[in-house]
């Protein structure tokens, strides 16, 4: 059953561009034992059908900067070819703390943004 629910949180947040790898590998590390690495890569096959549905809808829609595209593009494959030979090099409980320390910090900017949203109104 949590594969399941996983799988359906995961799909929906990614579906809102937000990466169903925020839940996926928490859940994958913490509540199933899997190593990081090993739930990096399956997040990352996950990704690619979940991300080809969400594209083909944002495109019809018309949400997508095609200016802004192509650079975007080129310098997330760079980063991807960084970030895999990195994560490839270090200590899996290394990685698992960046990883935990990187959703801190991007959840602490998203409660900020928040606020002060709020507090515009």
């Amino acid at each position: 059953m949590i594969f399941i629910l996983t799988g359906l949180v995961s799909g929906i947040i990614s579906g809102m561009g937000i990466g169903g790898g925020t839940v996926l590998i928490p859940v994958l590390t913490v509540f199933m034992g899997i190593e990081q690495k090993t739930a990096q890569a399956i997040n990352l096959i996950y990704f690619i059908p979940t991300a080809a549905i969400a594209l083909i809808d944002h495109f019809r829609k018309g949400r997508i900067e095609k200016k802004v595209l192509f650079k975007i593009v080129l310098m997330g494959l760079l980063g991807a070819v960084a970030g895999s030979f990195i994560a490839m090099r270090i200590d899996s409980s290394m990685l698992r703390r960046c990883f935990g320390v990187f959703l801190g910090i991007m959840g602490c900017m998203e409660i900020w943004k928040g606020i002060r949203y709020k507090n515009r109104l």
